[in-house]
């Protein structure tokens, strides 16, 4: 069989996008059945569920499938995330998925983790480090406080290099269809460093409203988390910027791509006009 024949076998193979209803994972389904792709959404509630604390649900997904989106909720850094990821992997990749991608957070040690029990499965591997995501704002966590015109948030003055999930997406896509990243790691980063003031700002300019940043403390926000039903892990996320050590911009967009990534001002006009913050 010729390496152009086995190619295009491949590429016949389903991809299967984990969390493809999700800030990232809706985004490469979408790129991939662009392409004419064949993907299946994993979720709990897609035809064939994927629920990671159900191992009884992958085989299911993964039939047919010759690459993997793997995306982690609630974070690949939180207690269990590596292990589950492992496991998995080394199920996907005894099932046929040979490619996987995976979703990784930048300077978390637990998804680092996480990442190295994915590459022992022996899979033809690809990691995605990510920084924290500009559609964080409009999409989940913090388009409640964007709506009521405050964020109340613990990360004092610390800054951060916000990305874009359409740049996370498409650098997944290549991923999972070129050969040339096969075994690399993209760090991901918006092209510019900005504290939640900055963000507050550049809302305010967007909505045509006044948004303002509060900062409070880490056991303040993790009381409001609580008090909101949320994982109480998440404020100590937070502490990822505090400590400064993402406050620099990394080049994996145009490593991966050979284009500049998008910057938050086009973000958030493209979000004020769908009307999302529309109040």
């Amino acid at each position: 069989m010729t390496q152009t024949t086995q190619n295009a076998q491949a590429e016949t193979k389903t991809t299967l996008v984990i969390g493809g209803t999700g800030k990232t994972g809706r985004k490469v389904a979408e790129r991939l059945a662009g392409k004419g792709l064949p993907v299946r959404i994993g979720s709990r509630n897609a035809d064939r569920p994927f629920v990671w604390e159900d191992p009884a649900t992958w085989a299911g997904a993964l039939e047919g499938v010759g690459a993997v989106y793997i995306t982690y909720y609630p974070d690949l850094g939180f207690p269990g995330g590596a292990e589950a990821v492992g496991e998995f992997s080394a199920f996907a990749v005894a099932h046929g998925a040979r490619r996987l991608v995976l979703l990784s957070g930048r300077g978390e040690e637990g998804a680092q983790a996480g990442e190295e029990k994915m590459k022992e499965s022996g899979a033809d591997w690809t990691v995605v480090r990510a920084s924290w995501f500009n559609q964080n704002f409009n999409e989940s966590f913090f388009l409640e406080p964007v709506l009521a015109g405050e964020l109340a948030l613990p990360t004092g003055d610390a800054v951060e290099p916000f990305v874009d999930t359409d740049d996370i997406a498409d650098v997944a896509v290549a991923a999972l269809t070129g050969d040339q990243h096969i075994g690399k790691t993209y760090e991901l980063s918006g092209p510019r460093l900005l504290s939640f003031q900055d963000v507050a700002t550049e809302l305010s300019k967007a909505t045509g409203r006044d948004i303002s940043y509060i900062p409070v403390s880490i056991d303040e926000y993790r009381a409001a988390l609580a008090e909101h039903g949320q994982p109480v892990e998440f404020a100590d996320l937070f502490g990822l910027i505090l400590d400064g050590r993402n406050a620099y911009l990394v080049h994996g967009v145009e490593e991966a791509l050979g284009r500049k990534p998008r910057d938050f001002s086009d973000f958030a006009r493209d979000a004020a006009a769908s009307g999302v913050w529309n109040v």
